[in-house]
This record gives C-alpha cells, sequence and structure tokens, in this order.
C-alpha cells in the first residue's frame, strides 16, 4: 500500500476559482460526475453536468443521506476591560448557559476575567471567561449568563470560512444553510447539501429516490490545518453525531435489497463510516485482517463523538457513492475524497476541474464521486 504523506495533497488554485458568493439558484451549480474506473464506459474519465442533473444519475431506491445539522451564529465579537479586542468562536454548548470556545486576542484572557460583547445598535453584554477546557488545551470555557443561542441569537454572527473575503450578509444567512436544517450546532455548513432546493429534493423522491438523515455538528477543526508530513501524526477534533433508529432501518433496508447508500457530504459519510466503525468497537465481527464485516442486520443508531480520520486505504463500509463539493489544499477532507475515489482519479478530476474553471470549496460548484473498487 502507498505510503502518503501531506505534500501529496498538495494542488494550485488559481484564486480566482474560489468562490466568494452562492450561485443565483441553489441547483443552478455545476456537477462534475467521477464514475468508478470499472464504470467509466466512455473512458474519457469525467462527465461535465449541472446539478441538476442528478435527478438523471440517481436511480429509484438509491439510498440519499443528509446531514441535517444546521450552522448557529458562533462568531461574537467582545472587548476586554483594558480594551483589547478578542474574537469568540463557540465551538459547541457543554450546557444551556456555557459553551466551549475557541478565543483570538493578543493576549489570552485569565481564569474568572469578564468579557464585554458588542454589536451595532445593541448594549454591550457581559460574559465571563471560566478558564481553560480540560479536555481541550487551545479551547475556553464561557459562562453567558443566559441561553447561549439566545445570546447568539442578539450578538453572532454567521462564521464565513476564512478563504471567503466578505462579511456576513442577508444572503449568507439564507444560503450559508441546508433547506433542511434542522438541529442548530455547526460552525460550518455542510456544504454538499447547500446545492439542494425544495423542487429537486422533490423531483427526487417522485422518481423513487429515498431519503435519511444523520445530525453530525461541525466544528472548528474543519478549517485546522494539517502540520504534520506524516499523517499519522495528526488528531481529529472529535464531533458529536447522531444517527436515529429510522435511519439505522433505511441503511439495513437498502443493503439488503442491494441499493446504493449515497452520502451527502463528507460529514455524512464520516457520520455512516464511524457508526460502522462504533460497531465494531463493541464487539462486531471482524474479517481477517482487521476490516470489519458489517452484517446486514444492525443496529446502527445512537449519539457519539467522532474524530474519525479517513486517509487512502480505509475500508469503506456503508457508502457506495458521494456527493460533495471541492476540498482545500493538504485538507483532510481532501484525504477523505483521495480515500474514497482513489487518490490518482482525484488528482486527475481536480485537474479536469480547474481546467474547465469550475467553482471550489463552499460556495463552489459539486462532484458526485463513485467508490472505488476495493
Amino acid at each position: 500500500m502507498t505510503r502518503y504523506s501531506l505534500s501529496d495533497f498538495d494542488y494550485h488554485l488559481p484564486p480566482e476559482l474560489i468562490a466568494q458568493s452562492p450561485c443565483a439558484e441553489r441547483s443552478a451549480s455545476r456537477l462534475l460526475v467521477v464514475p468508478s474506473v470499472d464504470n467509466d464506459l466512455a473512458g474519457d474519465g469525467f462527465d461535465d453536468r449541472a446539478f441538476l442533473d442528478l435527478s438523471q444519475i440517481l436511480r429509484a431506491g438509491d439510498l440519499l443521506i443528509f446531514n441535517d445539522s444546521k450552522v448557529i451564529p458562533a462568531r461574537l465579537h467582545a472587548t476586554k476591560p483594558t480594551g483589547g479586542a478578542v474574537e469568540i468562536l463557540v465551538e459547541r454548548l457543554l450546557n444551556e448557559t456555557q459553551a466551549q470556545v475557541m478565543l483570538r486576542a493578543s493576549k489570552k484572557p485569565s481564569a474568572g476575567s469578564g468579557l464585554m460583547l458588542g454589536r451595532q445598535g445593541l448594549p454591550d453584554y457581559p460574559v465571563t471567561v471560566l478558564g481553560r477546557d480540560p479536555s481541550h488545551d487551545d479551547r475556553f470555557v464561557i459562562d453567558f449568563g443566559e441561553p447561549v443561542f439566545t445570546v447568539l441569537d442578539r450578538y453572532g454572527e454567521l462564521p464565513l470560512p476564512p478563504y471567503i473575503a466578505h462579511d456576513p450578509t442577508e444572503q449568507d444567512s439564507q444560503r450559508y444553510q441546508t433547506v433542511y436544517a434542522q438541529h442548530p450546532g455547526s460552525v460550518a455548513a455542510p456544504t454538499a447539501g447547500l446545492h439542494f432546493d425544495q423542487a429537486l429534493l422533490n423531483r427526487l423522491m417522485e422518481m423513487g429516490v429515498q431519503t435519511a438523515r444523520v445530525t453530525l455538528h461541525v466544528g472548528s477543526g474543519t478549517f485546522s490545518p494539517v502540520r504534520s508530513e506524516d499523517l499519522s501524526q495528526h488528531r481529529m477534533h472529535s464531533e458529536w453525531c447522531s444517527l436515529s433508529t429510522d435511519t439505522s432501518a433505511a441503511i439495513s433496508q437498502a443493503r439488503r435489497e442491494g441499493r446504493r447508500i449515497i452520502a451527502v457530504g463528507t460529514t455524512s459519510l464520516r457520520t455512516l463510516e464511524s457508526a460502522a466503525k462504533r460497531f465494531a468497537s463493541v464487539g462486531g465481527p471482524n474479517h481477517a485482517g482487521g476490516s470489519l464485516a458489517l452484517p446486514l442486520e444492525v443496529d446502527l443508531a445512537g449519539q457519539w463523538e467522532t474524530d474519525l480520520f479517513i486517509t487512502p486505504g480505509y475500508a469503506f463500509q456503508l457508502v457506495d457513492a458521494l456527493i460533495t463539493n471541492f476540498h482545500l489544499p493538504k485538507s483532510t477532507l481532501l484525504m477523505l475524497v483521495s480515500a474514497f475515489a482513489g487518490y490518482d482519479r482525484i488528482r486527475q478530476a481536480y485537474a479536469h476541474a480547474i481546467d474547465q474553471g469550475y467553482r471550489f470549496f463552499s460556495y463552489g460548484d459539486a462532484m458526485f464521486l463513485e467508490r472505488a473498487a476495493r
């Protein structure tokens, strides 16, 4: 098996291909279809389509799995008693009034110190830094004095990714959110789902495509760079996810009937594959060599934390195809899609997308990837 290093996942992207705003219509984006090598009947590798053509690519019985996490207005601006500026990014709620946060300041505040949240047109609002989070030395715990979501709704702003150059607008508040978002908790959108509008969802359901939901609250770790050339040294931040009994039953039925399971986004894929891994860790049977043989009838439902880091060589258990956006150089998500579709296949697909002027990253275009043969 090839051993990959961080530099193997680098590529040059012309800055003008980084999408700074969404298409006028959600489903008006482009779609690069990347069939597996075995299914590449035309022999030319890739198929340049419109995202609306998904209704021609999917077939009756396919099971689409969506991540229904909702992006919260997680970025806050505050000042210290000395007047110094502090940027706060709420990572996750610990209880109704306290949250784990990332802080950006010239000097990190000490335990017990107060900060004043500010937003134009509103009075300043005091919060208290309780100290560093004992489970994450790069994070802090803040007490908001009242329900965190109430404070975020008043003082927070949408945490757009760092490569989007403008401040959040009213358009962003609508379009950096999927139409099916339900459970608040993410600091970044599950971006593959941004391409779906209700009309397209209705069309797919009418043609017999089935859908199910999982929830994974995307954390700020999605933007954390991989710093070591040795990928085995990288540690993912954990993220909370859940999978319902209904979704587990839909997955089992699709597998029994030989129907495709298609993850909408890397977050849905990580939830599904971590569910399979979680089953194995509590006594599921295994193939020789250590990759689990997941029974057709298995209860994958539950809630858990996942820090699953997928790199080439990973043995996928549940997902047959993946709808995803284009990912940053040297990112863990680029490593994931390289594991899923094949390293060389992804390198070629990205080169093709750049040559054809596809739009990249959160507000960019999408790919439909078939899983590489095992």
